[in-house]
Formats: structure tokens, sequence, C-alpha cells
């Protein structure tokens, strides 16, 4: 069976931690965990998981990011994978940048930090069976 990929993008080591973590408890074993520290880096991974013949079921994205912002990233990913799940967390993202970046692409759901893991779960488990 392919593995079904959460990727988590955050330039801050410690949350993507407790992000894989949480969500490694909460929805289980069926899917991977990856996580990058930059936009860059997460596009890579992405690239490599669908080359592999893996399904990137799902990318939380934080906004602020240092090198590529997480619009930017999302826009790229939406760009090139249509059908990946994207989730937005943020925790200082203009409201309106916020809006027209949704409207834009289309994000499954939009979280400000601190967010709760619980529900963060519940949209990747609806994405995984859409």
């Amino acid at each position: 069976m392919l593995d079904r990929i959460v990727l988590c993008v955050d330039d801050e080591a410690i949350l993507l931690m407790a992000a894989k973590h949480a969500l490694r408890t909460r929805l289980g074993d069926g899917y991977r965990y990856e996580t990058a520290l930059d936009a860059a880096s997460a596009l890579e991974l992405i690239e490599e998981c669908i080359a592999d013949g893996h399904s990137v079921t799902a990318v939380v994205s934080d906004w602020m990011m240092p090198g590529m912002r997480g619009d930017e990233f999302l826009r790229k990913v939406r760009e090139r994978h249509p059908a990946i799940c994207l989730i937005l967390l943020t925790g200082y993202a203009d409201r309106s940048a916020v809006q027209i970046l949704e409207r834009d692409i289309g994000l499954a759901a939009i979280f400000q930090k601190p967010c709760s893991m619980a529900a963060l779960a519940d949209v990747i488990k609806v994405a995984a069976t859409a």
C-alpha cells in the first residue's frame, strides 16, 4: 500500500515535532508524517514522495517563514498538485491576505496558532477519504 503522507512545514523545529507527535497520536499509523523547516525543502520533499509513488494527502503550512512565505508556498503546491489538501496555520497573517489566498487556491482550513490538533486531524481525515 502506498503511504499517505501528511507534511507539516514551519520554521520552528519544536512546533514541527509537537505537530508530528500530536497528529500521529490522533491519526494513527495509517499515515507517514514528514516535516520541513522551509518551503523550498517542502517542495522538494513533495516531488520526491510523489516520484516514489506515495500520496501526499495534506500539507499543513505556517504563514511566516524565511525565504518563501506560506502563501507563496501553498500557491506553488496548488499549481503543481491540485488534489493535495492545503491547510494554513498562522499567528501573524493579515486577515485580508488570508482571505485572498483562500479564495484563490481553496484552502481546506485555516487555523490560528495555537490550534486544536483534534480539529486539524479531523480536516486531514476528511481529505484522506475524499
